[in-house]
């Protein structure tokens, strides 16, 4: 359904002043969406970067997992999860967007003489799995934060540009066409109106004359 639109002189500034801002925020907003868009190449590569450590730790794991089966009453799955993940806030592109800072696991206790001499090696493999793996997961986060925002801008990038400033622009083009007719046809009438006035005073003067022609003196 076509908007209607009021052919107004209040609508017209009403419309100007809208297209006006609209005007003043899509640089800001194309801005903005080519922050976002630079800064998720750059965490893309980030991404990519802590995947292939993370695939790094887990290959090496990989050669002993043989032993790792034999845990010798050793719970070093347990041992290698983290307690917590420590991380910071940057702002990018007003979107906080989480940083690593690292991991904190809980102590351990065991006997040094009473278990195999590859625990040690082991367990601080399993905790940089691990480690490794958490900040891989808050890059991701951060990416999915950056992704969703460059979506919503890009949205209202769309709105703005291909949306709200056409029909405010053919709204005002519409508005101006009306008033320059009324325009146009108020000085008409005022034309016509001024050309029924001369003719009126020009009459007047003859009726005059006219008028004393006739007098009777008495």
């Amino acid at each position: 359904m076509a908007e209607k639109i009021k052919l107004t002189r209040p609508e017209l500034k009403r419309r100007r002043d809208r297209l006006t801002r609209f005007e003043r925020y899509l640089p800001m907003l194309k801005l903005k969406q080519q922050q976002l868009q630079m800064t998720l190449r750059e965490l893309a590569a980030e991404v990519t970067k802590a995947q292939q450590a993370l695939d790094q730790i887990a290959a090496k794991l990989d050669r002993y997992r043989a032993v790792l089966a034999d845990r010798a009453g050793v719970p070093l799955e347990q041992w290698s999860r983290p307690e917590r993940i420590r991380t910071a806030h940057q702002n990018v592109a007003g979107v906080e967007v989480p940083v690593f800072e690292g991991v904190e696991f809980s102590g351990v206790r065991y006997s040094l003489f009473g278990t195999p001499p590859w625990v040690d090696e082991a367990l601080a493999d399993l905790r940089e799995q691990s480690r490794r793996g958490a900040a891989l997961e808050v890059l991701r986060e951060g990416e999915r934060l950056l992704q969703g925002e460059l979506a919503r801008v890009i949205q209202r990038v769309n709105l703005f540009e291909k949306i709200m400033i056409p029909k405010d622009r053919e709204a005002i083009r519409r508005i101006r066409i009306r008033l320059g007719d009324e325009m146009a046809a108020a000085v008409g009438r005022a034309k016509i109106a001024k050309g029924k006035l001369a003719k009126v005073l020009e009459a007047a003067p003859q009726n005059a004359a006219s008028t004393e022609s006739w007098g009777v003196d008495v």
